[in-house]
């Protein structure tokens, strides 16, 4: 506080410290002053300057408070960290509306991003470019190594593993040096059991030895009839040795197993299934599915997912004869009523005598539907999942909403099959989607299905057949426990590597690893 008196003596001023705020003036009317007029002066003086110094003492507290202590304790708002967010926000938006600047050198760590800081000393604006640059660097990266990711998943999913092949190819040569492994299947005197109807016939179509064996023993391991149990496991004329190897000296008593090739049935001709042959021998359609699947595909402007889903669509098993011979099923079997279609990626759990007391109602195909769930994978199907309704004869003929069902357990009844035109609807149908160059549909064999058997479906519980456990590592397994049948459809089969580890011992508990081939081959339990 100061203290200044004019050179006239007509005023006194009292002010701060800095000069800039004058806390009292007194001005003096006469130009000579009493000293009884000084010393009243002085006494008011000296009543007011406490105050005056309290005052003083306010304002300054006021200032170094406001500033260092906090502006809550004065009830200041302090906006200056919001005002530096707010301006980053508008450097942010400016950048990425921007082109990135081609000579943008960018740091190979976030250290080295710090240290180019300080040492360069770069504005906000370069600091906000380099860090859209990073991200979208990582961001392509990522998407790189997923795709990188689908395709190795694809090829070990189409591929035969070694052990696999190699029980194959030592079943194949004990077939041509052992007489046993070359004993007739079934024994002649159990010949007429193969057109019995009274007995439970399951029907396999499969070139995969292994497989095919925990298809059958956990059919009969489940069963409560098991002596009831037939099966006629159908494969191609490579693996038939050794396929008929495997169950000639691993019989699975007391049920009885028939194995056949696609070259032993009379009515397989090339007269009876001409389309079919057109699918495995059309150059375009080989190309499609054993070819480069990356070629010509915009991977920037796909998905992951959707990439999936057409390099499954593309799997080299639906051309195979074997895939589509679920729809000869009649004339393959014309003395059968009933039979239990099976895939070999499943596991029988529960028994399934009572699948030949549904009553289907008159139709052909008893199937779970695969409309109903709450997965997008598997349960959440309907036609629009399956067909491309941009095309004329699709949009024409099919409801995009209609349910789908589920191939892999099946419950045919092909006395009523034999009264229908399914084989027909479905040889029409395939060559309708070979003239469009296949782009009416691209998946396999259930989409011909889904027209073949349109109107000819029944609905059975879900519980009979839990699809999904080759697609979904987070099925729940609980769920698995209670299903009579589960199937591993999708790229992670239980005896690939790919396999979900959880999931596989439903698979591997009915694998015999005590078997001479099976260890020799080196499958080991895992």
């Amino acid at each position: 506080m100061q203290l200044h008196v004019s050179p006239s003596m007509r005023s006194i001023t009292i002010s701060s410290n800095n000069g800039f705020i004058d806390l009292m003036k007194i001005k003096v009317a006469a130009r000579h002053i009493s000293y009884r007029t000084l010393f009243h002066t002085i006494l008011i003086l000296a009543f007011l300057l406490p105050f005056v110094f309290i005052l003083t003492a306010l304002v300054t507290l006021e200032d170094c408070l406001g500033r260092r202590l906090g502006p809550r304790l004065l009830g200041r708002v302090d906006d200056s960290g919001q005002r530096l967010v707010k301006d980053f926000y508008k450097i942010l938006n400016q950048v990425n509306t921007e082109e990135i600047p081609d000579d943008l050198k960018l740091p190979d760590s976030f250290d080295q991003l710090v240290s180019e800081m300080k040492n360069n000393q770069y504005d906000a604006k370069t600091f906000a470019f380099m860090l859209r640059a990073m991200m979208e660097k990582l961001e392509r990266e990522i998407r790189e190594s997923k795709f990188a990711e689908l395709m190795n998943k694809h090829f070990a999913a189409s591929s035969i593993p070694k052990g696999i092949h190699c029980l194959s190819l030592r079943l194949t040569d004990e077939y041509s040096s052992n007489a046993h492994a070359r004993r007739q299947l079934p024994s002649p005197e159990l010949l007429p059991v193969l057109s019995n109807n009274s007995y439970h016939h399951f029907v396999l179509s499969t070139d995969n030895i292994l497989a095919a064996a925990v298809v059958v023993a956990s059919a009969v391991q489940s069963s409560l009839e098991p002596e009831k149990i037939v099966f006629h496991i159908i494969t191609d004329k490579k693996t038939y040795a050794g396929m008929h190897s495997w169950f000639a000296l691993n019989p699975i008593s007391p049920a009885i197993v028939e194995v056949k090739g696609v070259h032993q049935f009379d009515w397989l001709t090339r007269e009876n299934v001409p389309v079919l042959e057109a699918v495995e021998n059309h150059n375009g359609i080989r190309n499609y599915y054993h070819g480069n699947h990356v070629a010509g595909a915009n991977l920037s402007d796909t998905t992951p997912r959707t990439f999936a889903s057409k390099l499954q669509a593309r799997s080299p098993k639906y051309i195979s004869l074997l895939n589509h011979l679920r729809i000869y099923l009649p004339e393959l079997f014309p003395n059968l009523d009933k039979v239990v279609f099976l895939d070999d990626d499943v596991v029988i759990q529960r028994d399934l005598s009572p699948l030949w007391e549904i009553d289907l109602w008159g139709k052909v195909n008893g199937a779970v539907e695969t409309c109903k769930g709450e997965d997008e994978w598997v349960m959440s199907k309907r036609f629009r999942n399956y067909f491309n309704f941009s095309h004329p004869l699709i949009m024409k003929h099919l409801d995009p909403d209609e349910c789908a069902w589920a191939y892999g357990m099946n419950i045919f009844d092909l006395r009523a099959w034999r009264k229908t035109n399914i084989r027909e609807k479905y040889h029409s149908w395939l060559k309708e989607n070979l003239k469009s160059n296949l782009t009416m549909w691209k998946l396999g064999t259930l989409p011909p299905a889904l027209i073949a058997f349109k109107g000819h479906v029944h609905p059975i519980d879900p519980s009979w057949h839990m699809l999904g456990l080759g697609y979904q590592s987070k099925t729940n397994i609980d769920n698995v426990k209670r299903a009579a049948v589960i199937h591993y459809n999708g790229q992670s089969k239980p005896w690939l590597q790919i396999g979900f580890e959880h999931l596989r011992p439903f698979w591997t508990k009915y694998v015999n690893y005590s078997n001479d081939f099976v260890r020799n081959c080196h499958i080991l339990e895992s």
